[in-house]
């Protein structure tokens, strides 16, 4: 069996790399800063996949597609979206390669130069912006109501499995509108669609809340997130629904004529989540000995590993289990019945909680004869003796249970380390070790810049649920109407 994983404790950071890959989540790939998703990966990222897409869908959405290049022109007509955007674009100048004279593979054929340099997408506004001038008219055109799931690339020098890399997988959903209400109501709507599946699904507490000036989405008038807190004290952004106002269609003249007649320019929003969320999911739950998965997003729900001498037991004990798993297959539930005999249990029972599995199910021959099984969950790493009558019942409750558990211990967590702060020299110590600090701040662009040179945090957001209170900032002792949210941040 391989060495135990390193601990959140030693080394949190270590401990994340490595039950990434040891989990076979993903591994690093040739390219430097990309990664190659592997199956039970990618398998939790479909089941996230799926879920949004339902849930985009429940609100009108539709998919479409649009390119994975745009013309570099397209990115300088909004100024403050290419100014966002610039140094982390990746650029393609030519189109064609040929070999080398010197016998050296191949070069760049310096006469395959494009006309119009080409920017590999780090976010599709602009592409799709251009289209849109092209479908919109009337008010009778509007809303459009789109999502698409692509990949993105934004070339980031510091790489970390899912949580930055400079190719990663995620939604965007783009719309327009013909009133500025419309379209806030969207980003609203959206935020909202966010925060329920990660509470709901991810069993990631998260607090809405708006993003300030300085951290706000190149181009948009205002952005709205949902923040996440992990188990070292950081924080994550786990989603963003951006009001773009007219900016866009000012940009690329997009244009309809409303009910009186009158030429306006639409409003519009983008909003997203990405692969990102994969390293939420890990960092939020999980434990020393392996992922811990909420069941809802679970590859593989409950694995039941046979313990037997010979096939005559072996099949004995499929024959016992069949319509439990049967049953529980109707209901939506996916079961493993791992006869692998490669390997033993013992080493079974350690990979399955490496891989978060959340229920185990052992049962061999003096069990068969209880009419009972042993069921472990990973959750709790407890194990009792269940009856087979009513087994698959019994599994589906404890699976709620379980995704329920693992939201209430988050929650805990977050509320055990958010602290409210009143001195430059509380906040400077509690910051440190980590959590969230609600603090008063003057909110002036450049105390919130000399906050993250001082101490490397950022405003993480001013909750959705801001109260008005009479304060002073814990840098300048300027007055503040109210507390925001800092944390140190992935």
């Amino acid at each position: 069996m391989s060495k135990a994983l390193p601990t959140r404790e030693e080394n949190y950071s270590e401990w994340y790399n490595e039950l990434v890959k040891r989990a076979n989540l993903a591994e690093n790939s040739a390219v430097r800063g990309c990664m190659v998703i592997k199956p039970y990966g990618y398998a939790i990222w479909e089941k996230m996949q799926r879920a949004l897409d339902d849930m985009f869908k429940e609100t009108g959405h539709t998919n479409a597609y649009f390119p994975l290049f745009i013309p570099k022109s397209f990115l300088s007509k909004e100024a403050s979206h290419v100014e966002g955007f610039a140094k982390e674009c990746a650029v393609v100048t030519h189109y064609r390669l040929k070999n080398d004279p010197d016998g050296k593979g191949v070069v760049v054929d310096p006469e395959a130069k494009l006309e119009e340099e080409l920017i590999v997408r780090p976010t599709s506004e602009t592409v799709i912006w251009n289209s849109y001038k092209n479908w919109v008219q009337s008010h009778r055109d509007l809303p459009i109501l789109i999502n698409q799931w692509a990949n993105v690339v934004r070339w980031e020098m510091r790489t970390r499995l899912f949580l930055r890399t400079a190719e990663f997988l995620w939604q965007e959903g783009h719309t327009a509108h013909a009133t500025r209400e419309e379209a806030v109501a969207e980003t609203n709507q959206m935020l909202e669609v966010y925060a329920k599946f990660a509470e709901e699904w991810m069993a990631v507490p998260v607090v809405r809340g708006r993003k300030t000036a300085n951290e706000r989405f190149a181009g948009a008038d205002d952005t709205l997130c949902i923040e996440a807190l992990m188990q070292d004290g950081k924080a994550l952004q786990a989603g963003t629904s951006h009001f773009l106002g007219q900016n866009f269609a000012k940009a690329f003249d997009v244009k309809f004529q409303d009910k009186t007649g009158k030429q306006e320019f639409v409003w519009g929003t983008s909003w997203g989540v990405s692969t990102r969320l994969m390293g939420a999911l890990i960092m939020a739950h999980s434990d020393d000995l392996g992922l811990v998965l909420p069941p809802k997003l679970a590859p593989i729900q409950v694995v039941i590993v046979p313990i037997y001498k010979g096939e005559e037991q072996l099949n004995a004990i499929f024959e016992r289990m069949e319509p439990t798993i049967k049953s529980l297959k109707v209901q939506g539930i996916s079961v493993k019945f791992d006869d692998d005999d490669s390997a033993r249990p013992g080493w079974k029972f350690a990979e399955y909680e490496l891989k978060g599995v959340p229920v185990r199910i052992a049962v061999g021959a003096r069990d068969l004869e209880n009419h009972q099984v042993e069921v472990a969950r990973r959750d709790t790493l407890s194990k009792e003796s269940v009856s087979m009558d009513g087994l698959d019942q019994y599994l589906i409750n404890l699976l709620n249970d379980i995704q329920n558990n693992i939201y209430k211990k988050a929650l805990a967590f977050r509320t055990a380390n958010t602290f409210e702060v009143n001195t430059w020299e509380e906040f400077t110590q509690k910051i440190e070790e980590g959590g969230f600090l609600s603090a008063h701040w003057d909110g002036t662009s450049e105390t919130e810049e000399k906050i993250k040179e001082l101490t490397k945090a950022t405003i993480r957001c001013i909750p959705l649920d801001f109260k008005e209170e009479e304060g002073t900032c814990i840098l300048t002792g300027k007055p503040s109407k109210g507390r925001v949210l800092f944390a140190k941040a992935y």
